[in-house]
């Protein structure tokens, strides 16, 4: 999985000096909440295994639930260290977990569903990678799998890359500190700095600030990489911090815009 042939991704340094707060940063995301609402829109596409491909698994709330509901979870991630977190989550439970770069990422098998959330894929700088990322993702499908992601929209770039944000939990305090204007462009990018302060005796955490670099792709854009990467859009949908899933996709109202594609059949 070799990616030297890449310039290294922000997203690894990133996430790295992150995974030790990450979790305690995003405490007020609810996956559960999310899942269960996108959830029916997933099965009216009808999945007809239980095996999870989570791309960018993170630390594991993605792909927890999953076990829950029986599903057989594989799970990657860029960063070792949010890796780690992950599988002590998992525990015994069967999740089997591997350190891979999404625009590398090999034939591992055929999977009845494959995602990528939370807008891992918006790390990627230009279409070639986004193109290059999502076949990656469809040669992992199974026959008539489906595969399922997020973007973040104009108004997250325009909103949450340009403030700051200051969380103190478990003795830590957690800043975000946007240096994109309220300005930027469609397709554009967006930076933020992060980073921890310890407010008393707690555990060792990476206290560098790091930069967090995102790229806007809007339905246009996606829509191309996906039929360049071999791909057929069934459904998009666009939801706001409720999660409620809602068409059509509104760039100015919603935060994420979510994709549902299949292998397409030319």
């Amino acid at each position: 999985m070799s990616n030297n042939h890449r310039e290294k991704p922000v997203a690894k340094d990133a996430y790295e000096a992150f995974a030790p707060v990450y979790d305690d940063f995003t405490a007020n995301h609810n996956f559960e909440l999310w899942l269960g609402n996108l959830w029916p829109v997933i099965e009216r596409h009808r999945p007809r295994g239980r095996r999870l491909l989570d791309v960018g698994c993170g630390t594991g709330r993605s792909f927890l639930a999953m076990l829950d509901r029986g599903w057989k979870v594989t799970g990657c991630d860029i960063s070792p260290r949010m890796l780690a977190i992950a599988r002590e989550k998992a525990g015994g439970r069967g999740a089997s977990l591997f350190e891979a770069d999404m625009r590398d990422l090999p034939r591992i098998g055929q999977f009845d569903l494959v995602w990528c959330l939370d807008d891992a894929l918006n790390y990627m700088v230009d279409h070639d990678e986004l193109t290059g990322a999502l076949a990656a993702m469809r040669i992992n499908l199974a026959a008539d799998g489906l595969l399922v992601f997020d973007v973040n929209t104009l108004k997250v770039f325009r909103t949450f890359f340009a403030e700051e944000i200051v969380i103190e939990r478990n003795g830590v305090r957690l800043v975000w500190r946007g240096i994109s204007g309220k300005d930027v462009p469609p397709g554009g990018f967006g930076e933020a700095c992060f980073h921890a302060e310890v407010l008393g005796d707690n555990r060792k955490i990476d206290h560098s600030a790091h930069l967090h670099r995102e790229r806007h792709f809007d339905e246009p854009s996606v829509l191309s990489a996906m039929a360049r990467a071999g791909l057929d859009c069934i459904d998009v949908y666009g939801h706001d911090d409720d999660a409620v899933p809602e068409q059509p996709l509104d760039e100015g109202r919603h935060t994420k815009a979510v994709y549902i594609g299949r292998a397409s059949a030319r």
